[in-house]
């Protein structure tokens, strides 16, 4: 068992506890973010005189031989290791001899953990914004292809108001952007350096903190020791982020499925995005999306075992605060996986288009207008809401549409109806007339669809 930290105790740790206590089965995640600390660590420790250059050269090439070895499966990471930073340390060792032991000069395991910490996640927050700018880049090619695609907007599940697909897609656009927003915002909070926090209270070695923090591409230093190794704030803020995206996948995920389903038929999702049935050869399961619902739990499961880890611990670092990894790097690669998936399925789907429309026209969804038509002719907004219901439940019980009543059906209802009446809830006027910004008219959605556009090529929008 290589421990790095035994000259304390008089006996081996007990192999039932070395094991307990052992991160090296998932912490190996982070090998590269390890030997890319320890070396922006030697080069500082070299240039404030603590190391030769001699030493420094000499440490770093070889850090990057042990890369180089685990990157092409000559040198594996075993169990012998109680961590990764253990593994790096006495394979370094190993090879260097006392060069080797001079790497942990002026560090702990504290502060070297929270930055391998934050360097991972630092890079995930990166991949998931990628996979984001993707999968909006789609949304947005959906949009432009089908502002004239006439399709019912839903409340309650119910059918209510007729829209087009670019505009029902938009929805999903405006959500994907502000969770882009917010990694932004995490990306800023969180790109600070604890490395030379030591172990809570800093340390005698005159390190130079702001060239390590430079050198690792921070903004700068953490500014408080104690904080520096025990703050986890900036990845419950990521994975609250990916909860919600999760979230909004789900949703959507949920749409695929009942669009899907036989009594819609509103898309028809491509065969790599499908499976079949062991007994039924008709079926074509929306398996993705409903995998991706599925997988949204576990996401939030890992923030609600971060939470709960830190609500009780007090300062400074505490053992604890190794059970942020495990579910953390799964609820990372989870959404990563998740995201592109999903990406791919609506890439590929097809639009029944005619469906949707027939959907449209068949649910009253033109009802609104007949009753803001009655209005624009004296009738109080009141009675014409009477007057428009009464003509729903004489169609109900024809199985027939508004537009299908003739001109002399709907003035015996009532007698303010006349024949533009025909022009005034057709589907098309439905939609184009709602001219205000964010409503599904062809006009407001071209508007939106420039500043999406805008959106996605403005590079300041993109974490760097």
């Amino acid at each position: 068992m290589a421990q790095l930290w035994g000259g304390r105790f008089t006996k081996e740790t007990d192999k039932l506890v070395y094991n307990f206590n052992a991160s090296i089965s998932f912490d190996k995640k982070f090998y590269e973010e390890d030997i890319e600390g320890s070396i922006a660590h030697v080069t500082m420790l070299a240039a404030v005189g603590i190391l030769t250059e001699v030493e420094r050269d000499d440490i770093i090439c070889t850090l990057k031989e042990i890369k180089n070895e685990v990157d092409n499966g000559s040198l594996e990471i075993t169990d012998e290791y109680e961590d990764i930073h253990s593994f790096v340390e006495a394979n370094l060792i190993k090879r260097l001899g006392d060069t080797g032991k001079k790497l942990h000069t002026g560090r702990s395991r504290n502060d070297q953990v929270a930055l391998d910490m934050r360097l991972y996640t630092r890079k995930q927050v990166k991949a998931v914004d990628g996979e984001l700018e993707e999968l909006l880049t789609t949304i947005l090619h959906i949009m432009k292809e089908n502002t004239q695609t006439i399709m019912p907007g839903f409340t309650h599940l119910q059918k209510a108001q007729p829209i087009t697909l670019a505009h029902h897609m938009g929805a999903y656009f405006e959500m994907f952007k502000r969770d882009r927003q917010r990694l932004f915002d995490i990306y800023e909070r969180m790109n600070y350096c604890p490395l030379g926090s030591g172990a809570l209270a800093g340390t005698t070695y005159p390190l130079d903190r702001e060239m390590t923090a430079e050198l690792l591409g921070f903004y700068g230093p953490t500014l408080n020791s104690m904080d520096g190794v025990s703050d986890r704030d900036y990845l419950i803020e990521f994975l609250s982020a990916l909860s919600t995206i999760m979230m909004h996948l789900s949703r959507f995920s949920e749409e695929v499925i009942i669009w899907n389903s036989n009594e819609y038929q509103f898309v028809e999702i491509d065969d790599a995005y499908s499976t079949g049935s062991s007994i039924m050869p008709q079926k074509k399961n929306p398996d993705i999306a409903e995998l991706v619902r599925g997988k949204t739990g576990r996401v939030y499961g890992a923030l609600m075992s971060l939470l709960t880890t830190m609500k009780g611990i007090p300062l400074a670092y505490n053992k604890d605060m190794q059970e942020d990894k495990e579910l953390s790097f799964d609820a990372m690669d989870t959404a990563k996986g998740c995201i592109a998936l999903f990406n791919g399925m609506i890439k590929t789907m097809r639009f029944k288009k005619e469906n949707m429309r027939k959907s449209a026209n068949n649910g009253f969804t033109n009802a609104t207008d007949a009753a803001d038509y009655l209005v624009k002719h004296g009738v109080p907004f009141r009675d014409a809401h009477g007057i428009v219901g009464q003509i729903v439940l004489y169609c109900i019980e024809r199985n027939i549409a508004i537009d299908d009543m003739s001109l002399e059906e709907l003035k015996a209802i009532s007698p303010v109806f006349e024949a533009d009446v025909y022009d005034v809830i057709s589907m098309e006027t439905c939609v184009n007339t709602r001219l205000t910004i964010g409503a599904p008219s062809e006009d407001a959605m071209k508007k939106v669809i420039a500043l999406e556009e805008a959106y996605l090529t403005d590079n300041s929008n993109k974490i760097v």
